[in-house]
Formats: C-alpha cells, sequence, structure tokens
C-alpha cells in the first residue's frame, strides 16, 4: 500500500493547483467515503489514480474511472508520469468509431451550438428568438401534460422560420420526448435518470438531436455509449436552479472535460453569468447555457447580444 500512497501523493501534489481538486464532503455513517476495489484493480497505477482522485474531491465513480484512465495511460505512454493527466478517449476506453460509422448514433447539429439559453416557458423561447440566439431549451417546469402539450407546440411554432435551433427539455414528465416529436422539435435534452424510461430508437427514428446532461467522468463514459448530438457538462459554477448530483465542477475540470470530449458539439451549464462566460467558451466547448444570466437581465435582449460578444472575445 506504501507504494500506492507513494504514486497517489505525486499525482496530487502534481495537479495540486490546476483547479482539478475541491473540498471533500464531510463523511459519517449514512454518507460513508468512498471505497478503492483493490481485488478487482488491474494494476498500482489504477489504485493510486484512484485514491489520488478520491483525495482531490471526485466522487467515487469518478474516481473509478480516473483509475482506470490512469493505468491506460501508463501502459500507453510506456511508464508512469504524475504531471500528465488522462485526456485522450482511448485513457477511458471510450468508442473507437466515429458518428458516421456508428449506426446508433443520433442526429448530427452543429458543433458550435453557440449562446444556449433554457428558458422556463413558450413566451421566453419567443422572445430569445427575436433577440436572435441561436440555441434555445424549453425547460417547462410542470405535471400537467395539457400545459405541457401547449408550451410545447408554443415553443416550436416560436422557432418556425427562424435561425434558432430549439431543444425539449424532459423534465418531471417522462414523455416530453414524445411531444418534441409530435411537435416536430429540433430535439430533446435528456438527463442520465432519463435514459432508462424515454424510447430512445424512437426519438433517433424520429429524427430528432439528442442533448445528454453530464456531471463528470462517469457520465461522460456513459453517455459516449449513445453517441448523442451533444453533452453538455456542468454544473461548472453554483446553481440554485436545481439539485446536482455533484459539487460544482470548476474551470479546470470543464477544460479536462472539454479536451477528452472534443469530437462532440458540447455545451457547459452551470451558473455562467457575464463574468465567467469567456472563461468558459475559452475552454474548447462550442456553446454555453445560460439561464438567469438573461431570464434576471434588465434587457434580455441586451444581455443576449453582450453575453454573444463575451463569448467571442
Amino acid at each position: 500500500m506504501s507504494l500506492i500512497r507513494d504514486l497517489a501523493d505525486q499525482i496530487v501534489n502534481a495537479h495540486r493547483n490546476d483547479d482539478l481538486c475541491i473540498p471533500i464532503p464531510q463523511f459519517s455513517l449514512s454518507s460513508p467515503p468512498p471505497r478503492i476495489d483493490n481485488e478487482a484493480a488491474t494494476d498500482h497505477y489504477e489504485l493510486a489514480g484512484a485514491l489520488a482522485a478520491i483525495e482531490m474531491g471526485f466522487i467515487e465513480s469518478d474516481a473509478k474511472v480516473l483509475g482506470k484512465a490512469w493505468s491506460r495511460m501508463t501502459l500507453q505512454d510506456g511508464g508512469f508520469n504524475p504531471f500528465k493527466w488522462p485526456s485522450r478517449p482511448e485513457h477511458f476506453d471510450l468508442l473507437p468509431w466515429t458518428r458516421n460509422m456508428n449506426p446508433n448514433a443520433f442526429k448530427e447539429c452543429p458543433k458550435r451550438l453557440g449562446l444556449y439559453g433554457v428558458m422556463p416557458d413558450a413566451d421566453w423561447v419567443k422572445r430569445m428568438v427575436d433577440a436572435q440566439i441561436p440555441t434555445v431549451q424549453l425547460r417547462f417546469k410542470s405535471e400537467d401534460s395539457y400545459k405541457i402539450r401547449k408550451q410545447v407546440r408554443e415553443a416550436v411554432k416560436a422557432t418556425e422560420g427562424s435561425k434558432t435551433l430549439l431543444f425539449i427539455n424532459d423534465f418531471f414528465i417522462n414523455d416530453y420526448w414524445q411531444e418534441a416529436i409530435d411537435a416536430q422539435a429540433y430535439g430533446v435534452h435528456l438527463g442520465q435518470e432519463d435514459l432508462a424510461t424515454a424510447d430512445l430508437g424512437q426519438i433517433r427514428e424520429a429524427g430528432l438531436r439528442l442533448g445528454l446532461s453530464t456531471h463528470g467522468y462517469a457520465e461522460l463514459v456513459i453517455a459516449d455509449r449513445f453517441c448523442p448530438s451533444y453533452i453538455a457538462m456542468g454544473a461548472v459554477f453554483p446553481t440554485n436552479l436545481k439539485k446536482m448530483p455533484t459539487a460544482p465542477q470548476g474551470l479546470g475540470r470543464l477544460y479536462q472535460y472539454a479536451k477528452l470530449m472534443s469530437h462532440y458539439p458540447l455545451v457547459a451549464i452551470g451558473g455562467i453569468d457575464q463574468d465567467s462566460i469567456h472563461a468558459v467558451a475559452k475552454s474548447g466547448v462550442g456553446s454555453v447555457a445560460v439561464v438567469r444570466a438573461i431570464t434576471q437581465a434588465k434587457d434580455p435582449k441586451a444581455a443576449v447580444k453582450l453575453l454573444q460578444e463575451l463569448m467571442q472575445a
């Protein structure tokens, strides 16, 4: 164990200032610390990588994925170098084929979706079309199926004939994707928890684009198996708009996620505003999603213009 401990310490010390570490939560009997499976590990490098990841504040599932990535990187690169960081698809055993070779790939969308407004209702979607925002998502919260259908139809109608691309968020009710198909929306956005209930084959056959949410390395690997149209990564910064499964990831992790998944259209999301959007855009993502930076602005149309300028600065 002393060798593993030494290797893990080398990794942590080498990346201590890379904005990859976040505070480790307090553990208790009801919330125990992550476990490292010594018996299932391939080698010392996998164990060291997982241990280092835990000490850097990665959740257990991400730590396991990172451990395997450290092992693969060490083997493929011909030796252990703590100053490197796993960043290539082969380190994470991502699918080797291109979109054109994958029969289950979802329909393509632009690599750069630009400013991506996440809006609470169809009226806000119309305002975003008027502001000429490149991409908009309807995230309407309701358990009333009639209201859902009405909002989806109105949002689709608002974007008809415009250059704004509309995604419908599958929020609360698991048949939003069906409403999106019926209304001929551009695409749907699903959380990972929706993958078990949504009819992905029907979404694919209808020609809708699919966006998937991710919150760390483990979910990025899962998303890759579905070959979606784009991958959303977050939350980058703290947000009160929804309960997140992981702590805010920060810019350091976002930059690493964007490097790893650069073969996909990527969307950064979570707590992004005028002060941070430029740094986020520099990560390599082709799109930045915002909510309050628009909906809480005194002049939403002017906010859209300014945010787009800041992204391109």
